[in-house]
């Protein structure tokens, strides 16, 4: 009797294992396939992942294959919702809810932003083919035949565009996608000519030419085509209304506050870091006003001819700060190289990073800072160089590379993440860590080793990206919940992170179609307090070492996510904010 109860048992755990077994298989096949699928549509983003099957490849934007797709979407979230993902294993499990994550996000992007048949600049940047110029991932000849093949597409897709869009277009749209129309038009006609020119198989040159003066052509034709068909009828409802405003929360972030709560979080910080700036300012010159002070200390940059080298000598010394202090794993020597931002692309890059995707063999680096050209006058070149004061270029050097999104790269490469914790990101987490690493590293002491003096222009530039974050992020919310026009939210960056005007409408169109740039500060504010809770949580054995290589080690999920994570269920808590 005590041997066929023995074997019961045996049977019943036997069958839960294979059932589990068959569950994380199945799990696993599924993710693959959707992975698969995912970037047969998306060619682009394959390519620039590092998956250079998809070199050359466009999307296919007839309405029919939107339609395939927004449906593939919602078959996808069916079965997963179908799924128990408390029966997976635990890395599977972690990979259910980042895979979930996704296909809401898209499908909120297809379907509440309605992203091809209501924002034109889908259409208007499509032929993007930087990447094919800027890493040599493969010899310079086979890219420049799938920069020919992605241009001969450019007719089908200005065609599907014209017939995708609908009559009426928010006006910001129609003129940001005329903007962006001519500028890739410009950038093919000089830019892109300009990276090619050393190029001598004339066949293949001459087969470019034809394509790119084509594709050229065609981007022209969009730019007048929106100019006379669409701008006449725009309007100006680019809102996303507070349903699909907490949509975006919940969907894409896992974020359960309203967007009234966030909205109160960020305008009182906002006032708080608002006299941070001014007792800052104060400590550096009392007889000034705050903004006055921060232009004072703009002045004080390298020449142009040391601009480059001023810049890798403080990169280095950052980087040496994080060892000295203890404060993140760096898990490689090599580093990133500074070097002038390519020609073909200085009209848009101030200081950006260059990062290659996950799955590229190549792991090199370019932190691209974008110098003074010989043609401006003496007045053009101190007005751009103001821009590279010590302070101001430390901080975004802070959230460029180290230990900003290089260090998260860097990290993210050596990690144990899975394929798709690898290529499905989040942007609070991603742009939020950037932007907590310019707080954070300011808060361990960086640039207050010389002089108080100096620590306080180096916390006032610190606070200066601050405002523009925690302006963005009420702008976000007030422009899509609350009906505020382009003309109060550039009023508003002027009054609240005292920019001028021109950038003031800038950050105040990207608002328009980007309300997720609310997530710089909000991803910040959420890494604050997981930080809080895991320091409560580890006690004598927390160190922010510990804490950063943590969080670091699972791809880019959702915060919320991470607190699953990382925080043992005592600790983790409703709280997030």
């Amino acid at each position: 009797m005590k041997t066929i109860l023995i074997f019961i048992i045996f049977i019943f755990f036997s069958a839960g294992f294979k059932i589990k077994k068959d569950l994380n298989s199945e799990f696993e096949k599924l993710a693959d396939e959707y992975i698969n699928e995912y970037l047969a549509w998306r060619p682009q983003q394959g390519t620039s992942l590092g998956l250079h099957q998809y070199d050359g490849k466009l999307s296919d934007l007839s309405a029919p294959s939107i339609q395939a797709e927004v449906a593939r979407l919602k078959k996808y979230e069916t079965i997963l919702d179908a799924m128990d993902p408390s029966a997976l294993n635990s890395k599977n499990n972690l990979d259910y809810k980042i895979l979930l994550n996704s296909v809401r996000k898209e499908l909120f992007s297809f379907e509440d932003m309605n992203s091809y048949f209501r924002n034109p600049m889908t259409y208007a940047g499509v032929l993007d083919v930087n990447i094919y110029i800027a890493r040599d991932f493969a010899p310079l000849e086979d890219r420049i035949r799938s920069i020919i093949a992605i241009e001969k597409q450019a007719p089908k897709v200005f065609a599907d565009a014209k017939n995708n869009l609908q009559n009426i277009l928010p006006k910001p749209y129609v003129e940001l996608a005329v903007q962006i129309a001519k500028g890739s038009a410009d950038f093919l006609g000089k830019d892109l000519l300009i990276a090619l020119k050393d190029v001598k198989n004339e066949y293949l040159m001459k087969e470019f030419n034809e394509a790119n003066s084509s594709a050229i052509k065609e981007l022209n034709n969009f730019a007048v085509y929106l100019e006379k068909e669409k701008f006449p009828l725009a309007d100006n409802n680019f809102a996303l209304g507070k349903e699909s405003y907490q949509k975006m929360l919940t969907d894409g972030e896992m974020i359960s506050y309203t967007p009234d709560q966030v909205l109160d979080i960020g305008m009182n910080r906002l006032k708080h870091e608002q006299e941070l700036f001014a007792e800052t300012a104060k400590k550096i010159d009392p007889t000034k006003k705050a903004i006055d002070v921060f232009k004072e200390i703009q002045k004080d940059h390298p020449s142009a001819e040391n601009l480059i080298p001023e810049t890798k000598k403080n990169l280095e010394a950052i980087r040496q700060f994080l060892i000295d202090k203890n404060i993140i794993s760096i898990p490689t020597d090599v580093r990133a190289i500074v070097t002038e931002t390519p020609q073909y692309a200085r009209a848009t890059t101030f200081a950006s990073m260059d990062t290659p995707g996950p799955f590229e063999k190549s792991t090199q680096a370019f932190y691209y800072v974008t110098p003074v050209e010989d043609s401006w006058t003496d007045k053009q070149k101190e007005e751009w160089l103001t821009a590279f004061n010590y302070y101001t270029t430390d901080v975004v050097s802070i959230h460029e590379a180290y230990p900003g999104h290089y260090i998260q790269f860097l990290h993210l490469n050596s990690s144990p993440a899975s394929k798709l914790q690898k290529i499905f990101g989040s942007y609070a987490f991603s742009e939020g860590w950037a932007h907590y690493c310019e707080q954070m590293l300011i808060d361990e002491g960086y640039g207050s080793e010389k002089d108080p003096i100096t620590a306080a222009k180096y916390r006032l530039a610190q606070l200066d990206e601050s405002l523009l974050r925690y302006s963005r992020l009420c702008v976000s919310i007030m422009m899509h919940t609350q009906g505020m026009t382009v003309d109060e939210a550039t009023k508003f960056f002027k009054d609240n992170c005292y920019y001028e005007e021109q950038p003031s409408h800038s950050e105040a169109m990207r608002g328009t179609y980007d309300p997720g740039y609310l997530y710089y500060t909000l991803g910040k504010l959420m890494l604050f307090k997981l930080r809080d809770d895991y320091q409560k949580q580890e006690g004598e054995n927390y160190s922010l070492k510990k804490f950063h290589d943590a969080i670091l080690n699972f791809g880019s999920p959702p915060i919320p996510l991470l607190r699953e994570i990382i925080l043992t269920n005592k600790n983790k808590g409703k709280e997030i904010l």
